[in-house]
């Protein structure tokens, strides 16, 4: 029962601060990262923050890392 309260309590934080990010992204300094795609063509653009997503997962894992060795 313990593991299931450690992972609801990092749920939620995790959460809490995708919350914030969402909030406050417009002042954050992450728009274009190098390694972001960008495709325009016409009317359709498309973009994939391919820099983000690996920061992104990258801190994750240290997370993880963390939670998972207690």
């Amino acid at each position: 029962m313990q593991g299931l309260g450690r992972i609801l309590i990092l749920t939620g934080i995790v959460l809490i601060v995708f919350g914030l990010l969402f909030i406050f992204s417009h002042k954050l300094p992450f728009g274009k990262l190098p390694g972001d795609i960008v495709i325009k063509k016409g009317n359709f653009t498309f973009y994939f923050p391919l820099g983000l997503s690996i920061i992104i997962s990258i801190i994750l894992t240290i997370i993880m890392y963390f939670v998972g060795k207690h």
